[in-house]
């Protein structure tokens, strides 16, 4: 594919650039969920992880690049042999490989993060790149900190990597730093410049500090990038990454000034959303813009009164296009399995018969306690049932609370730790304290609590509470979420959910 082509490839980074957000852990079977769909949709290019970082990473890069169908399955790699060589091994067996690798590039990084003067950088980058290409047809290469590096030294810095061997260059902006008329101009100045990079892809890699990393994606396509590397939802770390969802439907529905085309089958979007946003346990804010509770909400009279009229008055997409789709089915406590697979179908999951079978137990509890089951009910009932998995080290077993305005809050906790049942009693300011403090007690451990909060799922005095958790110990970071009718047990869950998510960051660590 030369720079001359409307298609731009789609580069998903949800699994190693999204994951790096922190408390954003993903167990391997996660990973695999989202990879298939992420290849069932039509994604080009499936950044996998990064190989050299733990075991946990290589088997989840490696098993993906065997199970995966169509997709280009990528692994990063740092600037050095060691590195290259772990990434390889791991992507090897995909249908198709590649190897990233980068270095640092601008006046900060090359001082403080890789310590190497120009000519180094540039010998370290013939080194790794020609290795790379012996091993692997497809290789990609970046200049980390791109945005911010010299401009005369950019182009000299992609010249050598494209002459050894680099397939497509992307130009991230590592640190959100451009902003849409510059990344055009770089990309531009590199068109213009470099010998022979009508040859290769370029890529825009964009991160979304100063909330322009849509438009500076755009922007770099408009002046000659193929393919645009992004995420689910922006996840990513600090302020996330450019959102998939938006270039995909930007130049979806702006066809007119933006005359450029995907290959993304759109109506999987918003069941990716959810997807990771349960995985993750980053909920999606309301007003996100695709795949947002609110993007198709019409509260305004004037602008109700015009959607009554005519849908395309207030909307520039049909709910349709990303998935979602109006469901008749009323649920409650005589809705049956059959019922509720449809149901969830219609909201843009596909549920396995194991997976259902233990939902079923769940949405029948809640409809027990609840006279109707919302369309949200059930996202936060499957986002529950995913934070509950059989293998957890920490399982709640029992939950008593003493609260109110006369009594000492006092919570009397039973928990299931390694198959073993401990118990205790704790006080604390408040049932949720008590709850945290009582956890703590049973399975002593360093972690900070940096994050509580709490959400109803829809209105109502039934209604469910979603609660986020998120912990700090030694550096890593884990959230946890859980929902139920009852806030003090959903918060206790959502506190053990974070606490096993940490435990895997440990194990990961001991066997990286």
């Amino acid at each position: 594919m030369t720079n001359t082509s409307q298609r731009v490839l789609i580069f998903d980074t949800t699994l190693r650039d999204g994951e790096q957000s922190p408390g954003a852990t993903m167990s391997l079977p996660e990973k695999l969920e989202i990879a298939l769909l992420l290849d069932e949709m039509n994604v080009d290019v499936i950044e996998a992880g990064f190989p050299i970082a733990s075991e946990g990473d290589f088997e989840s890069v490696s098993e993906i690049a065997k199970n995966t169908k169509n997709a280009i399955i990528c692994g990063l790699a740092r600037a050095n042999i060691n590195d290259i060589d772990r990434c390889w091994s791991a992507v090897k067996n995909a249908k198709a490989s590649r190897i990233h690798t980068f270095i640092g590039t601008s006046p900060i990084h090359r001082k403080y993060q890789v310590r190497l003067n120009k000519k180094e950088v540039l010998e370290k980058i013939q080194m790794t790149v020609m290795h790379a290409r012996d091993l692997c047809g497809d290789v990609q290469w970046s200049p980390m900190d791109a945005t911010r590096t010299e401009g005369d030294f950019l182009c000299s810095v992609v010249e050598t990597a494209i002459k050894s061997g680099a397939t497509t260059i992307n130009i991230p902006d590592t640190v959100g730093y451009t902003a849409p008329g510059e990344s055009a101009k770089i990309i531009r100045m590199l068109k213009n410049r470099v010998p022979n990079i009508d040859q290769i892809v370029i890529a825009t890699h964009c991160h979304n500090d100063l909330g322009m990393a849509t438009a500076n994606a755009l922007a770099a396509v408009e002046a000659g990038a193929r393919q645009i590397e992004c995420t689910i939802n922006g996840l990513g770390e600090r302020a996330g990454n450019t959102a998939l969802e938006e270039v995909v439907m930007a130049m979806k529905v702006r066809n007119d000034i933006y005359p450029f085309h995907s290959e993304i089958n759109t109506k999987k979007l918003m069941s990716a959303s959810r997807l990771v946003a349960t995985v993750s346990g980053f909920p999606v804010q309301f007003n996100k813009a695709i795949v947002g509770k609110n993007a198709f909400a019409h509260e305004s009279g004037i602008h109700q009164d015009g959607m009554l009229k005519h849908s395309g008055s207030f909307e520039i997409m049909s709910p349709e296009d990303i998935g979602l789709t109006d469901s008749n089915l009323v649920m409650g406590k005589h809705s049956g399995r059959a019922a509720l697979r449809k149901k969830l179908e219609d909201l843009g999951y596909t549920i396995g018969d194991n997976k259902l079978k233990d939902l079923f137990v769940r949405f029948k509890e809640l409809a027990d306690r609840k006279k109707e089951i919302f369309d949200d009910d059930l996202i936060a009932l499957i986002s529950d049932s995913a934070s509950n998995e059989a293998h957890d080290f920490i399982k709640l077993e029992k939950l008593e609370v003493v609260c109110g305005t006369e009594s000492p809050q006092k919570a009397k906790l039973v928990l299931q730790i390694d198959n073993n049942v401990f118990q205790t009693t704790s006080k604390g300011d408040g049932p949720v304290d008590a709850v945290f403090k009582a956890v703590k007690e049973l399975f002593p451990n360093d972690s900070r609590l940096q994050l509580y909060q709490v959400h109803a799922v829809t209105e109502g005095t039934d209604a469910q509470a979603t609660v986020s958790v998120r912990l700090e110990e030694n550096g890593k970071i884990a959230t946890g979420q859980s929902s139920d009718t009852d806030t003090v047990v959903a918060s206790a869950k959502a506190y053990i959910n974070a606490l096993n998510k940490l435990l895997l960051r440990r194990e990961k660590k001991a066997l990286g």
